[in-house]
């Protein structure tokens, strides 16, 4: 016995009991399948895991909301957060090519989005020079999109760094595959209230998991841990995420002009 393809990842016919059963796959899972694979087997990855504190981040929103007429989620923040820290280590989103590593012409953060036909992957490009608004407004227009499947493939490239967040399903943390096109992808688990001493005091804060993955090819360890340092700083202590885009200086960030590995990339 066959499902029927068509959003079939949703369907109430996956709750019921289908052992020796079958279902087809869609379009999307097809090419999922194929990219997580080429992935998995051409990028050798290590994996980093830290844990912020969103007590303040969480506070911001509602008067955000307010003031600006747009619900910003904590999804914005962390889009947000991934390009601001990328913008000052910039080779996270560098690519192996060759014997070269080639730094991304903009910075273009993807995001994950459950869709009935399959995870879709939209992409907010320059998202470094993009205030929290803007980037609120385009993700909730692009993810209405993904689940509606109307992305087109102009929405979905090119991703040079990636986000998936499964705070929303209870998730305390995971790991994520790198997708082909970047060379790093963070993966935010469940926000969780959290007993933590402050001086001298039990006090609860509002803890997140980061979990970031990253081709060791193209990255090494060390600049990799700066680099989640930086987001876990910036989503603690929000305020500079709440500013409007800053233009970089000359069109570089101070990063650009050295490479972490002590030679020019």
């Amino acid at each position: 016995m066959e499902i029927p393809v068509k959003n079939h990842i949703e369907s109430p016919e996956l709750n019921k009991e289908r052992f020796g059963s079958s279902i087809g796959l869609t379009r999307i899972q097809k090419l999922i399948c194929e990219r997580m694979l080429e992935s998995k087997a051409n990028k050798p990855c290590f994996y980093l895991e830290s844990r912020a504190d969103v007590t303040e981040m969480l506070k911001l929103r509602p008067g955000l909301r307010k003031n600006f007429g747009v619900k910003i989620t904590t999804n914005t923040f962390y889009i947000r957060s991934l390009a601001l820290a990328a913008r000052k280590y910039p080779l996270m989103t560098g690519k192996l090519e060759g014997d070269n590593i080639r730094f991304a012409d903009s910075l273009n953060v993807g995001f994950a989005v459950n869709a009935p036909q399959g995870t879709v992957v939209p992409v907010i490009k320059e998202a470094d020079k993009k205030s929290l608004v803007e980037i609120a407004k385009l993700e909730k227009v692009l993810t209405e999109k993904g689940r509606d499947n109307k992305l087109t493939l102009v929405e979905m490239e090119p991703e040079t760094i990636a986000l998936s967040n499964l705070g929303a399903y209870d998730i305390d943390s995971f790991w994520a595959i790198v997708p082909p096109p970047a060379s790093t992808i963070l993966a935010v688990g469940n926000i969780i209230p959290t007993v933590l001493p402050q001086n001298g005091k039990a006090v609860v804060r509002k803890m997140v998991t980061l979990t970031l993955a990253v081709d060791n090819r193209v990255i090494n360890e060390f600049y990799a841990a700066k680099f989640l340092s930086c987001i876990t700083e910036q989503l603690s202590n929000p305020d500079r995420l709440t500013a409007g885009p800053q233009t970089q200086k000359n069109g570089h960030s101070a990063e650009l002009s050295r490479s972490p590995f002590g030679e020019p990339p």
